[in-house]
């Protein structure tokens, strides 16, 4: 589980005209906009990819915890090159973003995401999330509806909750939370590093096949995050209950989680978000870990595709 990583790191301290549905807001409205920057009304700057045709169906991709939009690399450019217009975003705080003091939790995620399909004036997407991105994209739906979206996937994700409480006693122990917390401060650069080389991607398993260049790509990324905004993510993935947010899927779904996920278990995540979006299509992907994005890309895509296609 994702507690295997953390005695290491603390050892080195610890788609016509659009008016939004009644009662929700146009978040975007006043937003700023260059070649590669949006501007959120609270004056953050989100970096963005627009890869592919700009007349192709729409796929907006959210990325995981502590990455940035270059972690979607193969899938971005899988589908770009299938005809798909691929929107991917830096969260604030990762990436090339802005590193904002405050705002570092799933609600701004989830406006930010907001703002940059309202900005774009995106319709008809597939909004696809992994890992974090998955709660963000849970969210978005959650408060802004799905009058723009078409289809919603969620790979490797966290929702509905991590966490474990009394109401879900399935989920991971907090102190698993509080030690990836206390690494960080200790030693940020290390934490990433045993994350990236130990259970993300599997390779603490006997026999993995082991990509030096992964491990760098991920500590690099992760690295970019600022580190009150890496820091206070822990909690926005691990602690926000997304059961409410599942219960508006009204869109066709696409599960994809792998069991043998140490970061977020099979359980926690994927079976569990079955469970509240029961005509969703649940793929689980055998012997694959968390980082399925890379380990099972050419699976993945296709799936994806698929999915797309339908």
């Amino acid at each position: 589980m994702i507690a295997a990583v953390v005695p290491a790191a603390s050892m080195a301290a610890e788609r016509g005209s659009f008016a939004p549905p009644a009662g929700v807001a146009f978040v975007g409205a006043g937003a700023k906009r260059t070649a590669s920057t949006i501007t959120t009304a609270d004056g953050v700057d989100l970096y963005y990819k627009d890869w592919g045709p700009k007349n192709g169906p729409v796929v907006t991709l959210s990325h995981g915890w502590p990455l940035c939009s270059d972690s979607w690399e193969s899938q971005a450019y899988f589908l770009a090159a299938n005809g798909f217009r691929v929107i991917a975003h830096d969260r604030r705080g990762h990436g090339r973003s802005s590193q904002p003091w405050d705002g570092n939790d799933m609600d701004h995620y989830a406006d930010d995401l907001a703002t940059v399909i309202n900005t774009l004036d995106l319709k008809h997407v597939t909004a696809v999330g992994f890992s974090t991105g998955g709660g963000e994209v849970a969210r978005y739906i959650g408060r802004h509806g799905t009058s723009r979206v078409a289809r919603i996937g969620l790979i490797s994700a966290v929702p509905p909750l991590m966490v474990k409480t009394p109401a879900n006693p399935g989920g991971v122990p907090i102190e698993v939370f509080d030690k990836i917390r206390a690494g960080m401060i200790a030693d940020r650069s290390q934490l990433f590093r045993d994350i990236a080389s130990g259970p993300f991607y599997g390779f603490n398993r006997p026999g993995a096949k082991v990509s030096q260049g992964l491990i760098e790509s991920w500590w690099m990324q992760g690295m970019m995050g600022g580190l009150q905004n890496t820091y206070e993510s822990v909690r926005a993935f691990s602690e926000t209950d997304f059961t409410a947010d599942l219960k508006k899927f009204d869109r066709p779904t696409l599960i994809v989680h792998g069991d043998d996920d140490q970061m977020v278990p099979l359980d926690v995540g994927g079976r569990a978000s079955k469970k509240l979006v029961p005509n969703a299509t649940l793929k689980i992907y055998k012997g694959a870990p968390h980082g399925l994005a890379e380990t099972h890309k050419d699976q993945l895509n296709q799936d994806l595709l698929a999915f797309l296609r339908s």
